[in-house]
């Protein structure tokens, strides 16, 4: 009985940490700029097939909600992501889902050559140059280091990053802290300062 419980109150404590870790990777190097026009960056997943996986379903998902969370009267979104485990860019394939399932029938903007993180934010550049505001999307600690590489390549445009909404109380929930697990590594690279702002 004893052990029971005590495997209850560890697995409650780990559930608990792997929330609390993505809530904060949410919430990091981002402000609160305003203005009419908006840019969500929707960041592709591998995808060794030519539709959609889950992943990439759920970020799709996730971007056309954020776009949806305020007011700005000129939203566009743009999918990131190259062809990396098929033929057919990742881009193109969040788009046709957000499209044809979806029915989303707003802005919609292709960067399809990219092949890492540090390229999706590269190549994308050149379509915020002319927004107000920036919401990067995919999981928390993903999305942060997009956010942290953006910070390094044009520091004047990260300073219009502002929350996407890729971040739900219990959403993912029993997977949280393998997320959280899974940031830690992907974000040890990071930057002395940027390790700095998020207190590590």
């Amino acid at each position: 009985m004893r052990r029971r419980a005590g495997l209850t109150t560890a697995g409650v404590a780990a559930l608990a940490w792997g929330e609390w870790l993505n809530w904060r990777w949410s919430r990091a190097l981002v402000g609160n700029s305003g203005g009419a026009v908006e840019a969500v960056v929707v960041l592709g997943y591998r995808n060794p097939r030519t539709t959609p996986n889950f992943i990439n379903r759920w970020r799709v998902r996730a971007g056309i909600r954020s776009a949806a969370t305020d007011s700005a009267r000129d939203t566009r979104v743009i999918f990131s992501g190259g062809a990396t485990s098929s033929r057919q860019a990742e881009a193109q394939l969040m788009a046709d889902f957000a499209k044809s399932v979806l029915a989303f029938d707003g802005t919609v903007l292709l960067e399809d050559q990219s092949r890492t993180t540090w390229e999706n934010i590269a190549h994308v550049i050149p379509l915020l140059e002319d927004v107000d505001r920036i919401k990067i999307v995919s999981q928390p600690a993903h999305a942060l280091k997009a956010r942290a590489y953006l910070r390094r390549q044009r520091p004047d445009l990260a300073e219009r990053l502002v929350r996407a909404d890729d971040y739900r109380p219990c959403e993912w929930i029993l997977v949280k802290p393998l997320l959280a697990l899974y940031g830690l590594w992907t974000l040890r690279g990071l930057k002395a300062d940027e390790r700095k702002i998020l207190g590590g």
